[in-house]
């Protein structure tokens, strides 16, 4: 294959409500969409810079792909040269995790595309099959809002639900009174706290203060604070997940020396593209650790289609799956259809299998995508 043009710009789709937690507020995408040319095909690619993640953001993920498109124009031919540049520039992604995803995706696609193959069969993985049952996140909203929010997952069968806590004490404690009246054990609730708190301490003591138990707190602590997540695990009898404390393979040793305590929330845009994040999980199975296959707020449909391919080579270590909001949340999707969840949570894969890439109908309307400023 002659790759002929790679394009990264931004892809500006508003939601249908706004969505908050601890880090941030949003109401629209924050989206690096790169399109791969070659042999009359496109292959489409999507990365979520978030600066409170990895540190990126759109002008500094435009800045990456300036810099490299020549590069992959001239190097990047088929899937082992697409390795091949990857494993020699593990630096520059470790920096770029969100940019490199968007092309790796888009390269991914492509290349399924020239070659009429689904990216698993490209890549060597069996095929997608069956269901994937996903959790219901319910956002950092008030009272009324977050009660209907749960009435309408509840209604829709949900079984599995994670929610953001604010560090408001009486938010929070709303929070849990709602979930208390809606009979939830804690066994099926995930709190995110979204880096919230400064010691284990302070995080063990409002912790308590909701007398609810969770089946696993997310990110209680500053990001990298193994010490006093593990403190926090220890104290509270709970599981810690890692978010963005976990986005190289090479922060897994932190973990060793307190095994059974840790999940691992596995999102393909913060790993570094897919590649990297199946390369992830067989680390995370030798350890016996849990994992999440998870999603930046506001994915469209091709970062949804990347994480079933996870999941599906995933499925016997996988605790949840989030996203797959689809047109959900956005106001409109990229996807035809849009690879949404249904009733109970659950996304029905098989129709994907058959076809080349993503197997997905990408659509872009007049005023989605912009230019972007690099850094």
């Amino acid at each position: 294959m002659k790759l002929e043009a790679i394009r990264a710009r931004s892809l500006n789709i508003p939601f249908n409500t706004t969505f908050r937690h601890a880090q941030a507020e949003r109401a629209a995408t924050q989206t690096l969409w790169v399109e791969a040319h070659a042999e009359g095909c496109t292959g489409y690619g999507e990365g979520c810079p978030r600066e409170y993640v990895t540190g990126e953001t759109l002008a500094t993920a435009a800045a990456f792909c300036s810099a490299y498109a020549s590069q992959w124009r001239e190097s990047i031919r088929d899937l082992p040269t697409l390795r091949r540049w990857s494993a020699a520039h593990v630096r520059d992604i470790d920096r770029n995790p969100a940019a490199w995803a968007a092309v790796e995706l888009a390269l991914l696609d492509l290349l399924g595309k020239v070659e009429n193959h689904p990216v698993e069969a490209l890549l060597g993985l069996p095929p997608l099959s069956g269901s994937f049952r996903y959790t219901a996140v319910l956002g950092d909203a008030p009272g009324p809002q977050f009660a209907a929010q749960l009435r309408h997952y509840l209604a829709a069968g949900f079984e599995d639900f994670k929610v953001k806590l604010s560090g408001d004490s009486t938010r929070d404690e709303e929070k849990v009174r709602v979930l208390a009246r809606a009979g939830l054990a804690g066994v099926a609730v995930r709190a995110d706290a979204n880096n919230l708190w400064p010691t284990a301490g302070a995080a063990i003591g409002a912790l308590e203060s909701l007398d609810f138990r969770f089946r696993a707190v997310e990110e209680p602590l500053r990001a990298g604070d193994y010490a006093g997540m593990a403190r926090i695990a220890a104290t509270l009898d709970t599981s810690i997940v890692l978010d963005e404390s976990m986005i190289r393979s090479d922060q897994l040793g932190h973990l060793d020396a307190t095994p059974g305590r840790w999940i691992v929330n596995l999102r393909i845009s913060k790993m570094g593209g897919l590649l990297r994040s199946l390369d992830l999980v067989p680390q995370i199975r030798r350890r016996q650790l849990g994992l999440i296959i998870g999603a930046q707020v506001g994915e469209t449909s091709v970062l949804t289609r990347a994480a079933l391919t996870v999941a599906n080579a995933a499925r016997d270590i996988l605790i949840a799956q989030e996203g797959a909001f689809g047109t959900h949340l956005l106001a409109r999707d990229v996807a035809e259809p849009s690879l949404r969840f249904g009733a109970g949570g659950v996304l029905e894969a098989d129709e994907l299998r058959a076809g080349a890439g993503w197997s997905l109908a990408i659509v872009t309307r007049e005023g989605d995508l912009s230019e972007l400023a690099s850094a």
